[in-house]
This record gives structure tokens, sequence and C-alpha cells, in this order.
């Protein structure tokens, strides 16, 4: 029997572990799910906003796989640390895959990040999504008039649209509740989102972007000057050579450049901004944030743009930097800084420039952070190709028996599946207390005093 252990529970941890259980090259696999988080489906779970059920809705068919008798679910593991070394992992598993994701935000390099009110949106997002790590971030949104969130990616949408939404349309999800009412005393009436390049450039999705135009009360506006620099813009010939996606994101845009605010506006308005650089964020003598200044960009003719010295200062009391991630180390792999990913090949994690026998990755440790859900799957799958290729060669190693044994004796105290499904009922509960659906629990406390509960 070959046992592998499949470090990180979100789409391609999942995905590493449907694949191994289903193949039939090799019979028998078992697989151990481990996760630092006592709840399963990584960012499904934790990045998905709370009002796209629909994506949300993918914990479904997650599920589905952790329930296989093949695979055991083990949370509250942290691998990496003193009680669960790398070493030691590989010493009680056959193989280990490692899915654990790109969990650093980048920052923008610039004076001023330093202030009170400035935040990356990984952080917002973890906030609103009820992740344990972020139970003490505090957003103090009943002081703020005026946001700017700077990029221009689906994750800047989200909190775009997240900051100027109405909590009724909110109060159905499963947001915790701390975040739920701090939205409530928000005073937020404006939200820009500014990006450093044109419209035509923007890595947001149609569907995402068209929902910023669809919220009560809330009147969507991109500036028609800006739209107008870009090249493809007023050019329907290199328009029709564009991406599907840009040239619907194009006539998105165009429709809310088109669209004054009538008297019927909302009380919030959404601003989109284009060729505008960061280049400063503006503080007050308390610390605490006051606005951006920003150079005006124009294009470059090489796909780039270029500083044309032009300042804009836009006031804000609360600004989130959503410009990409990156990988994080894991003590005991090895890891390239500056693709922020660990060295592999087709999977296969590369030491000194050799595979490391039984070391894999999958995911965007492996990758980067690319693509959609969908895309960890052929990911995980080429890993495990990879992985069935050596098992020959890693069964022949004997195991010194159960490895849930020897997390128990290093004094870790893993959440199995039904201390996960009291997690999920205490949640229910919570939710019903409260006159909701399902609510979070927010707190590593809370979350393991409900596993506890049940029969972790």
């Amino acid at each position: 029997m070959l046992r592998v252990a499949v470090v990180g529970s979100g789409p391609s941890g999942v995905y590493a572990a449907q694949a191994l259980v289903q193949q039939r090259e090799v019979p028998g696999v078992r697989v151990d799910v481990l996760d630092r988080l006592p709840a399963p489906y990584g960012l499904v779970r934790y990045g998905v906003a709370p009002d796209h059920e629909k994506i949300k809705s993918l914990q479904g068919s997650l599920r589905t796989v952790l329930e296989d008798e093949r695979i055991r679910f083990l949370g509250n593991v942290e691998v990496g640390g003193e009680a669960l070394p790398t070493g030691r992992l590989l010493e009680l598993y056959h193989a280990v895959v490692y899915c654990v994701g790109a969990a650093r935000d980048r920052m923008l390099g610039i004076p001023g990040e330093e202030l009170t009110g400035v935040h990356s949106a990984t952080a917002f997002v973890s906030w609103y999504s009820g992740h344990p790590d972020a139970a003490a971030e505090a957003f103090d949104l009943p002081g703020v008039d005026t946001a700017v969130v700077v990029g221009a990616g689906n994750v800047a949408v989200d909190v775009t649209r997240i900051l100027a939404r109405g909590t009724a349309e909110l109060e159905p999800t499963d947001m915790p509740q701390p975040a739920l009412g701090a939205l409530a005393e928000s005073g937020v009436r404006q939200v820009s989102m500014v990006a450093r390049r044109g419209p035509s450039q923007g890595r947001f999705t149609t569907k995402e972007l068209r929902e910023l135009g669809t919220l009560p009360g809330v009147d969507t506006w991109a500036d028609p000057a800006e739209l107008a620099l870009d090249p493809v813009y007023g050019d329907p010939s290199a328009a029709a050579a564009l991406p599907a996606v840009a040239r619907r994101n194009l006539e998105v845009l165009r429709g809310w450049a088109a669209a004054a605010p009538g008297a019927d506006a909302g009380p919030r308005r959404i601003a989109l901004r284009f060729y505008l650089r960061p280049v400063e964020i503006l503080g007050g003598p308390d610390g605490r944030v006051t606005g951006m200044r920003f150079e005006r960009t124009a294009p470059d003719g090489r796909g780039g743009v270029t500083g044309t010295g032009v300042h804009e200062d836009i006031g804000a009391q609360l600004v989130l930097r959503s410009v990409g991630y990156k990988g994080v180390p894991l003590t005991g792999l090895p890891f390239d800084p500056a693709k922020g990913t660990v060295p592999h090949a087709a999977g296969r994690v590369l030491r000194a420039g050799r595979a490391s026998v039984g070391e894999y990755v999958a995911g965007w440790i492996k990758r980067g952070p690319t693509g959609v859900i969908g895309t960890n799957r052929p990911c995980a799958k080429e890993t495990v190709s990879s992985l069935l290729q050596d098992a020959g060669a890693l069964a022949r190693r004997d195991l010194p028996g159960d490895p849930l044994d020897a997390l128990r004796a290093a004094g870790l105290r893993p959440v199995r599946w039904p201390g996960w499904l009291a997690i999920e009922a205490a949640e229910t509960d919570l939710g019903r207390s409260l006159g909701r659906r399902s609510v979070k629990i927010p707190d590593w406390q809370g979350l393991l005093g409900a596993a506890r509960a049940g029969r972790a």
C-alpha cells in the first residue's frame, strides 16, 4: 500500500488526493490531507467572496472527495514547524505532495505603506471571510468616507464590491457577524479602484466586473478621458484582435463612461481609474492615511506604460493594495525567491537540481499565483502522474506505522472529519441564533472548541 500525505486542503490539494485514489495504475493508495487550519477547502472557504455563492458551492464537490474512505482529513496540523518538520513528515509517508499556495501579498514599495489604514486586500478578504488568523484585524470603516483599491484583478473587484455593497445583500451569506456589523456601520461613500495600465489590460473577468454596475444604490463610473488613452479603446480593428474577455470588459467600461450620474444615483459611488501609478501614500500628523498620490502614465507602445510627470492626489481614509501574491518558503523545502515557488520538474521537488525522492508540489507553490480554480486540476494531475511513475521505488520503503499516532505523539491535536462536521454544525447553530443562515466562526478558539465538542 502506498501512503501519501497531501499538505493543503484547497482545490489543488483535494484534486491531487482525488487523482491519487481514482487512478488504477497503483492499487491501494491511501491519502492523508493535512491542513494548518481545522477547516478544509482553502481559498474556496477563505478567499472566495461570501456573496459569490455559486463559486463557494464548489465546496460540495471538494467535500465529496474528502469523504472518500481512502482519504483522511487531518486539520490543525502545521507542517514545517518544530512538531512536524518536513523531513519527519517524509519519514511517516512514502510521498508528500505540497499544495500550500501563495499566502503573502506583494507590497507597493512606496513611502507611506506603514500608515494606519493601509492594508493588503488579502488581509481584508481574510477578515470578511472569517479566516482565524485575521480575527484581530481592525478595519475602522465608520471613519472612512473614501477608499482606494490599488489593482485591476478579480480580488480588487471583490474588495471594491464588498466595500460598496449594502449589508442587506450580505446578511444572507456566511460572513462572520463582526465583519457584517462593521460593514453595516461603514461610512464609505466612494471607492476608487485604480490601475497602473489601461482598461484593455485589466486582469478582471467580465462577470466580476459587470457586478460592480448591478449593486443596489451604487453608481459606477469610468473616466472616459482615461479610457480614451488606451490605443485599443478607439480602434475597432485593434479591439477585435483582443481576447474575448478584454473585448467584453471594454464594452462594460464604455457603458459606464457614457452614463453620467442621474438624480436617482445611489448614496455610494465606484470610480474605475486607469493609467495612474501609485508613488506615495499620504498621511496626517496622527499617522493615519489621508490619501494617495499617483503619477499619470501613458502607453509606451510596447504593452507597458511610462510616467508623464503629472501627479494627482486622491483622498482616502482606507487604502487596500491588490497587486498580486507571492509564495512563502516552507522551512525544509527549497525555494526560489524570485519566482515565489518551489523548484520542480513536472511536480518533482528539485534539490540542487536533482529530483528529491518522495517530495512533490502542486498548485500555486508549483506554478505561481496564476489561473483560476479549475487550473489546479491539470496541474495536480501532472504532479500525481510523476508520483505514480516513482511509486515502485517509493513503496519499497517501510513506514513506522499509522502517521496519526506519530502526529499525536509529537503533541499535535489533529482535527479529523467528524471534528470538521462539528464546526459546520456549530456555524449553523450560530447563524440560527443570529436570525441568519450558517455564519462562520472567525477565531481559532471558537473553531477548535467546536471541533472538540464533536468526535474529533
